[in-house]
Parts: C-alpha cells; structure tokens; sequence
C-alpha cells in the first residue's frame, strides 16, 4: 500500500508540473502596453519603420489610421512630427481625443545631393526629447528613415554612443536609402550646447 501511494502522488505531481508549461497555440497577437482581451478587437499594426528607441521612446513612419489602435496602447503623451506639411485632420483628431500634445518641426525631405538638414530644428526637436515630461513620446517623419534617423543618431551621440553603433542603428531602417550626408551630419552634429538642457531634464 505505501509503494502505491507514492506512485500515485508521484503522476499527481507530474501531471502538476506538465500543466504549469505554457502551450503554444500558435503566433501571439502583437501587442505594447496594457494586456488586453484581443477578441472582438482591431488588429494592433505598427507604422513603417516603428521601433522602440527606449523606454518611453518610439519611433516610426507616418502613423496612418490603421496605426492608431497600437498607438493608443502606447499611452503617448507627445508627438515629434519632423514634416513641413500640415497634419491630417484625421490625426489631429486623434491626437486630441486622447490627450496628445504635437510638436511640429517642419524639416524638408529633399534628395542628395540637395540634402540641408536644419541643425537648430534638429535641437529644439531634441529638447522636446529630452524632456521626460513628453514621454511617452514618438518620433517620426514620412518613412522613418533619414530625419527621425539624424534626430535618434544625434540623440545618442547624447548618450555616449560611439559613431560606428550610431550608423550601425541608422543604417538598419535607412537600408538601402542611407544618406552620407546624414551620416556626416550626424558625425559633425555639437551636443555640448545641450548636455546642461540633457542634465536639468
């Protein structure tokens, strides 16, 4: 009788620890943020290029509507628009129906070897950055790629990252479409006039 039970209470204790392993039932719905119950629910899609620079910080592409339902799960507080042209309607409204602020600097998106990257633009948009009363916060221009780029590399030259792992994060959303003069901008870009604006924030 007492080798029985300790083989039963041996299977109970397996049979415990098999249904402590969660099961994979195939691909986990994208989700960032609060848990939710997906049923019934829109799909959460990220915008081109959307990334997470850190905590607190994003960046993408220009956020269309089928974006939106994700970026609600972000709880963003600020958004950084790097575009001359005006913002949709569409976006204004959802900016405002969930409290978010728009900074708006109008940086053109012009071709090399036309390329003139505003250096003071560049630097209020890292203020806004900076500033941890913005977070969450996302970044963005058109594509996600060349002046949301030049801000994040200059943002982490802030934060003490050498050139080579500057480029290397450039390059990996610029791809094919990286710019030298990006690149060069980026290298000669002088943070020293924001190190005290980095520290006070």
């Amino acid at each position: 009788m007492k080798l029985e039970t300790m083989v039963i209470k041996q299977r109970n204790e397996e049979e415990k620890s098999v249904s402590a392993v969660p099961r994979l039932l195939g691909p986990i719905p994208l989700s960032i943020g609060a848990a939710d119950d997906v049923a019934g629910k829109e799909p959460l899609v990220p915008p081109l290029n959307f990334a997470m620079v850190e905590e607190g910080i994003f960046r993408s592409g220009f956020p269309e509507p089928a974006n939106f339902s994700l970026l609600k799960t972000l709880q963003l507080r600020s958004i950084i628009y790097l575009c001359p042209e005006p913002y949709p309607e569409e976006n204004i409204e959802f900016l405002k129906s969930n409290g978010i602020k728009l900074f708006q600097f109008a940086i053109e998106g012009r071709k090399e070897p036309f390329v003139n990257i505003p250096e003071e633009a560049i630097k209020d948009a890292l203020k806004v950055l900076l500033d941890d009363r913005n977070h969450p916060l996302l970044i963005h221009c058109k594509r996600g790629k060349h002046r949301t780029g030049c801000v994040v590399g200059c943002y982490r030259k802030l934060q003490k990252w050498c050139l080579s792992s500057v480029f290397d994060e450039y390059h990996r959303f610029a791809a094919a479409k990286a710019r030298v003069s990006d690149q060069r901008f980026m290298e000669s870009f002088d943070i020293s006039s924001l190190k005290h604006w980095a520290k006070a924030c």
